[in-house]
């Protein structure tokens, strides 16, 4: 468990393959939504504090693709991408993850990690829980990602969201 703001962010492993993270956020899951699908938006919380990002391309309905890049720290490039497989609005968004390697096809599945992400009311209806279960496929590729540094980053990205959503109407 790792603290985050005035709220607790935690990280668990429910299985050999699959890492969960919690983060309760003070805005309504509806808000916490369009923070997390408007590109304009995304762009400003995604990268955290590591660096800026330079695409946030989203075409965001069943069967889109997304794709994001960022300048980390001014010195390196990370890029991922992905396919929508489900959006409920409001409630959970189910989507592949491709971490961008060398030789990696922009387009292409292979190597994908599954995150489910949902949004459920909490405080009444103020705040909303987060929860992104990503399903890694193996344990090795779990490991290498809770090693990547990764808890940090979506700490991060945890905080400035929260602020984002707080301040829509």
């Amino acid at each position: 468990m790792a603290q985050a703001g005035s709220r607790t962010m935690d990280v668990t492993f429910p299985s050999d393959q699959e890492i969960l993270i919690t983060r309760t956020l003070d805005a309504p899951p509806h808000l916490v939504f369009r923070a997390w699908t408007t590109p304009e938006l995304v762009r400003r919380w995604w990268p955290g504090r590591r660096g800026q990002m330079t695409v946030a391309e989203m075409d965001f309905r069943v069967g889109g693709k997304w794709r994001y890049v960022m300048l980390a720290h001014g010195e390196a490039e990370v890029a991922f991408h992905g396919t929508y497989r489900e959006i409920v609005p409001d409630q959970r968004i189910v989507h592949t993850e491709v971490m961008e390697f060398p030789g990696t096809a922009q387009d292409g599945e292979e190597g994908a990690v599954v995150n489910t992400v949902t949004f459920e009311a909490a405080d009444g209806g103020a705040g909303t829980r987060v929860s992104i279960r990503t399903h890694a496929g193996s344990r090795e590729v779990r490991d290498m990602i809770a090693q990547s540094g990764m808890e940090g980053g979506v700490r991060e990205q945890f905080e400035i969201l929260g602020e984002i959503a707080a301040t829509l109407a």
